[in-house]
């Protein structure tokens, strides 16, 4: 097959080819120049980003008839050998499935050989955090003191797995993700030297689901190449290969969370499935937007970091729309229910329930808010008659007579208005001017929630809060209401 991937045509020969990493790529170009180039090295960062193609060009540099230089020739024996794989001496082991001690000791006995074809051997050890612990003790002192004529590069999208003992015996580079510019300017150089076409929303698009990884970006932009019959890379076609959905789609989904239409949410989401979308990618679309429309709404001017849409006119609309609290507490609702969404055998239903919950819950707070001046009302009014009944009860205390002796006795088997009852109503009275709408809305969405936790922690408790309804809140204090007066002393 004379086919090639166009990431493997595409691959860095050049060090100053590797996309989005100059703090790395300068740092090696001094050290080759200078002939400072350590004895091992540790690649990390994301899958894509250009790890193990800087240890292969790094293999070269150092190998190039015509070093120390910068860059490699690509043109001598051993830079031609090196990138064909013909070289002996230049090792690249997948310690994934390479990861025994057997593997370690194998390259830990053959390393004092001298190199055959060029003047350094050089081991590539890719995934390096696949290695068991047995393989790592095994590697350790080697790895220390390794013959001068052996240079180690580790790469790894895991650098929390490794023993520390490895990482400190290396210099560490981090490779990071590489920008959604970065990523667009490389495939239209790309699609302009295969003579093909692109639209830059499609390639826009590309970049942002690639994540800032190159490999799958030009991976994504080589399956959408093949799947156009005349070369075009269009946005609609990038849709159809991902499963993904359009903004216009997102944004009138999110439009009907707010707008509380649950019937138009539902609608779109079976619109969605019918066309063979993924549910669980379009909770997952629906997330990243959110995130978007709350990080637009704080910042405006940050429209780069923007992870999934484009700042139009219809989304800067819906971010005026929208309230911030309400899009903080829909992601929260949505990524709980796309936990629930993963493991289940028809994850079209929770989408739905998902949805249907958000609409319904934001029509809820707001029904339920409309009357809080109402009730904040009433409740300064029973105050008021509390304290009135306190007052006419301390009055009549001190001037009571000895007929009334029978009477205040089978008032003392009844419930007063005491000190404590006394001092929460005051207590009451103070906290009613600050209580807010926003805040009862706020208790009242978590208020099962706090009903099951109390319950996890004391069930006598937890017969008790049942008995409560929450009226009033402010930032600091909530007043309850029970319908029994024994739970309410």
């Amino acid at each position: 097959m004379s086919y090639q991937a166009l990431y493997r045509v595409w691959r860095p020969r050049r060090l100053e080819d590797v996309a989005g990493q100059n703090h790395i790529t300068k740092t090696l170009q001094n050290a080759l120049l200078q002939q400072k180039v350590a004895h091992a090295y540790l690649f990390s960062g994301p899958r894509g980003t250009g790890k193990t193609s800087a240890a292969k060009i790094l293999a070269k540099a150092i190998n190039c008839e015509h070093a120390p230089v910068a860059e490699p020739c690509n043109a001598c024996q051993a830079c031609e050998g090196i990138q064909s794989g013909a070289v002996v001496d230049v090792i690249e082991i997948d310690a994934a499935s390479n990861n025994g001690v057997d593997e370690i000791r194998y390259i830990r006995d053959n390393v004092i050989a001298a190199p055959r074809d060029v003047r350094f051997k050089v081991y590539i050890i890719d995934e390096v955090h696949m290695l068991s612990t047995g393989a790592f003790n095994a590697l350790l002192k080697t790895l220390e003191e390794p013959p001068a004529h052996a240079i180690f590069i580790l790469a790894t999208t895991e650098p929390h797995k490794i023993p520390l003992t490895i990482i400190s015996r290396t210099q560490r580079f981090d490779f990071k993700r590489i920008g959604p510019e970065t990523l667009m300017e490389r495939m239209r150089y790309i699609v302009q030297e295969i003579g093909a076409e692109a639209e830059d929303d499609a390639l826009q698009f590309i970049a942002r689901v690639a994540e800032g990884g190159m490999r799958d970006a030009l991976s994504l932009l080589d399956q959408t190449l093949s799947f156009s019959e005349d070369q075009t890379v269009r946005s609609g076609d990038v849709l159809t290969i991902t499963g993904a959905v359009s903004q216009q789609f997102l944004t009138d989904a999110v439009r009907a969370l707010v707008n509380r239409d649950a019937q138009a949410a539902v609608q779109a989401a079976d619109a969605l499935v019918r066309e063979g979308k993924d549910p669980l990618r379009f909770m997952e679309d629906l997330i990243y937007y959110l995130r978007d429309l709350l990080l637009y709404q704080t910042a405006p001017s940050l429209d780069t970091l923007l992870d999934r849409v484009q700042a139009d006119d219809a989304f800067a609309e819906l971010a005026k729309l929208a309230d911030r609290e309400w899009v903080y507490d829909t992601i929260e609702t949505l990524h709980q229910e796309q936990r629930e969404m993963k493991g289940a055998s028809h994850p079209k239903i929770f989408l739905e329930m998902a949805l249907i919950h958000v609409a319904q819950k934001n029509k809820t707070v707001q029904s339920e808010s409309s009357v809080d001046d109402e009730v904040v009302q009433q409740l300064k009014e029973q105050v008021s008659l509390l304290q009135e009944k306190l007052g006419k009860v301390s009055a009549g205390s001190a001037s009571s007579s000895e007929e009334e002796a029978p009477k205040k006795q089978q008032a003392k088997r009844k419930p007063q208005p005491n000190a404590q009852n006394s001092a929460s109503v005051k207590q009451a009275q103070r906290m009613l001017p600050n209580a807010s709408k926003e805040e009862r809305a706020k208790v009242e969405s978590r208020w099962a929630d706090t009903l099951r936790t109390i319950k996890q922690e004391s069930v006598p408790a937890s017969a008790w809060i049942n008995d409560a309804k929450p009226v009033a809140a402010s930032t600091e204090a909530i007043i309850l209401v029970f319908q029994n007066e024994m739970h309410r002393g």
